[in-house]
C-alpha cells in the first residue's frame, strides 16, 4: 500500500500531562508494507498510532504533544519533520516493543526536531522499547535526559534500546543526557539506515528513496 500527500489531523485539544481518557488519534496503521511519502499528520496526545506491520515514511510532517507516534510497528521514518506542540512536557515517540525476540521498533533517519517542550524524544511503553535516532536535528526543546523510561519502578531502562548516531542541533546534547541511552557507532547504527530495516527490498520499489 502506497499512501501519497495525504493529510489527517484529530482538533481534539491537548490534554495536560498525566490526564487519562485524552488520547485522540489522527491516524492508525496495522496493515504491513505502507508507504507514506509527503503526508501530514495532525493531532496533540497519540497522533500516529503505528500500531503493527513494517512502514516507511518519507518527506512526512507529524505534529503532536504527548507520545504522538506511538506503537509496535517496525517503521523508518525519513526526511520527517516532527513538531511538537506541547505546552510544558511532550514526547515524540512511544515504543512498545515487549520481547528480545521482536523485530519491531522505530528509526528516525534525517528527521527534523522542532516546536515547545520541554520533550522528551522517547519513551519505554513496552519492556524491551527499541528507538535509534541518526542524522537528525534537533531543535533546543529537548528535556534534560532526553529519554523516560515511561515507569521508573520498572527496569526498562536496563532492557530498552535507546540510540542517537550523529546528531546534532541545540537540543543534541541532551538527548545523549541519560547513560542507557547508547551513542551509536555505524557498525550498530547500520541496520537502522536503511530501507532493510522494513525489509524493505523485498515491496519498495528500486526507485524509492
Amino acid at each position: 500500500m502506497s499512501i501519497v500527500c495525504c493529510e489527517w489531523q484529530n482538533t481534539a485539544p491537548a490534554p495536560m500531562p498525566g490526564m487519562e481518557g485524552w488520547q485522540a488519534a489522527a491516524f492508525r496503521i496495522s496493515g504491513d508494507k505502507a508507504y507514506f511519502f509527503g503526508c501530514g499528520f495532525y493531532g496533540a496526545q497519540d497522533t500516529l498510532c503505528d500500531d503493527a506491520g513494517r512502514h516507511y515514511f518519507k518527506d512526512c510532517y507529524i505534529e503532536g504533544s504527548i507520545d504522538f507516534i506511538f506503537g509496535n510497528g517496525r517503521s523508518m521514518y525519513k526526511d520527517c519533520q516532527l513538531h511538537s506542540i506541547a505546552d510544558r512536557f511532550g514526547a515524540i515517540a512511544a515504543q512498545d516493543r515487549n520481547s528480545p525476540c521482536e523485530r519491531t521498533g522505530f528509526a528516525f533517519v534525517n528527521c527534523k526536531v522542532t516546536g515547545t517542550g520541554k520533550l522528551y524524544v522517547g519513551r519505554a511503553m513496552g519492556q524491551y522499547s527499541r528507538i535509534v535516532f541518526a542524522y537528525t536535528y534537533f531543535d533546543d526543546v529537548i528535556a534534560p535526559g532526553g529519554w523516560d523510561d515511561w515507569d521508573h519502578n520498572s527496569n526498562k531502562n536496563q532492557t530498552a534500546f535507546f540510540g542517537v548516531y550523529r546528531c546534532w542541533g541545540p537540543g543534541a546534547a541532551a538527548v545523549r543526557g541519560v547513560s542507557w541511552a547508547r551513542e551509536l557507532d555505524f557498525d550498530t547504527t547500520r541496520p537502522f539506515l536503511v530501507k532493510s530495516f522494513v525489509n524493505g527490498r523485498h515491496w519498495l520499489g528500486p526507485s524509492d528513496p
